[in-house]
């Protein structure tokens, strides 16, 4: 396994910039990717190498495309919901949640408090699910297998909550356009809280195994800093701008389902390299942990949906079944979609991946006429051409691991 503490980041890129293009034979291209299990997805690096240090690295991505943003402009508001589970597979929980209250803003539906509450269990639900995996990986990424299966014995738990939520275990399709699909099953919050409890265990013996590891150290301290200048050039947002001493926090600076009714720190890096990237979220997977117990011991009594939004909600099948109005409107909602003012909003939530966004345009009626999603993914991706050269390649994966991306919503 490469050191990268033979020679320091600097001398490693004075060298780089030293090489000579004129010299023929002296650099080798090769492709890591789309196939290939270190770069986390349907990813393909075009790599310049000069021996064993990367000189130069081009992402190209679009394997994955399924354009969501043109299906949303085509859909009802309310038949797009499953799509969103397939942005950020790993947290569709939060991209259900991120995609509703962008909807909800434009319809001027505020949802009751105990809908809020729900809402901050799933996301913070879904965050620490999504950085179980993405530290379990990035352990194998450097070497360190045996975190892979603490975390992902820990993940199995939280979808088997999920399953008793929402009936899905991955595409959960749980949030609705002022609601959610149903309440909580009873007894749910109380299993909720031992699971909170169980992990805390897990995370402090992770971070016994991996924090002061002497090979994961090695392979990650002083790897691809970011600074914070550069980080805000680079509009990072999330974790990986959290890392470089940004404290920006979309739960904090701009609260929605009432973040603002919660106690949470924001942990911040320093010097923004790939340590200081894992520090980060280990930080926040305590404080998602913090948070949930929090919605759990003030769960407010009352409805899960808003009055208002029995106007965008399928009727109960019951009512369809039996009476004239609710077969009238089950038809409308199904074949026209909720019925929207025209306009335009944009809402984006603080999720895993960093801050997803959605963009609509309105002309009325059950359909956008314009959609666009802002991916925290697709953002990371961009500094890699800036960040990998003066690297050996064996950092690469330690690189891509560190920026925790997922390519569902970067091709989207």
């Amino acid at each position: 396994m490469s050191s990268t503490k033979e020679i320091s980041i600097g001398d490693i890129a004075a060298r780089s910039s030293e090489l000579s293009d004129d010299l023929p034979g002296e650099k080798m291209m090769i492709n890591m990717g789309p196939s290939h299990p270190a770069t986390h997805g349907v990813l393909r690096l075009k790599l310049e190498l000069e021996g064993d240090i990367v000189t130069k690295c081009d992402p190209v991505i679009g394997y994955l495309h399924r354009g969501d943003e043109k299906i949303a402009e085509n859909m009802t508001y309310n038949q797009f919901v499953p799509y969103t589970d397939r942005l950020d597979y790993l947290a569709p929980l939060a991209n259900n949640v991120a995609y509703a209250i962008a909807v909800e803003k434009l319809a001027n539906l505020k949802v009751p408090p105990r809908c809020e509450a729900i809402r901050v269990i799933c996301c913070e639900l879904a965050r620490i699910s999504s950085h179980l995996l993405g530290l379990g990986v990035y352990g194998m990424d450097t070497g360190a297998w045996t975190i892979f299966m603490y975390t992902f014995t820990e993940r199995e738990k939280l979808y088997s909550l999920f399953e008793e939520l929402t009936g899905a275990r991955f595409t959960t399709s749980y949030t609705r356009i002022g609601g959610v699909a149903r309440d909580i099953p009873e007894g749910w919050l109380g299993r909720v809280e031992t699971f909170c409890e169980e992990v805390i265990r897990t995370i402090d013996e992770v971070d016994k195994l991996l924090t002061r590891n002497k090979i994961f150290l090695d392979r990650t301290k002083d790897i691809a800093p970011v600074s914070k200048e550069l980080a805000i050039a680079y509009a990072f947002t999330g974790a990986n701008l959290r890392a470089s001493g940004v404290a920006a926090d979309l739960r904090k600076d701009a609260p929605y389902s009432g973040y603002e009714n919660y106690d949470f720190d924001i942990p911040v890096g320093t010097v923004g390299d790939c340590y200081d990237r894992y520090l980060v979220r280990m930080e926040e997977l305590r404080q998602s942990i913090r948070i949930v117990k929090q919605a759990i011991a003030k769960m407010p009594d009352g409805p899960w949906y808003a009055e208002e939004a029995k106007k965008v909600f399928l009727p109960p099948k019951a009512g369809v079944l039996t009476k004239m109005e609710e077969l009238i409107q089950n038809f409308m909602l199904v074949t026209e979609g909720p019925q929207m003012p025209a306009g335009e909003v944009y809402f984006e939530a603080e999720n895993p991946k960093g801050a997803l966004g959605f963009f609509i345009h309105s002309k009325g009626g059950g359909v956008p006429y314009r959609f666009h999603i802002r991916g925290g993914s697709f953002i990371s991706m961009g500094i890699l051409p800036k960040i990998v050269p003066g690297h050996y390649m064996t950092d690469v994966t330690a690189i891509l691991g560190s920026l925790d991306f997922v390519m569902g919503e970067c091709d989207r």
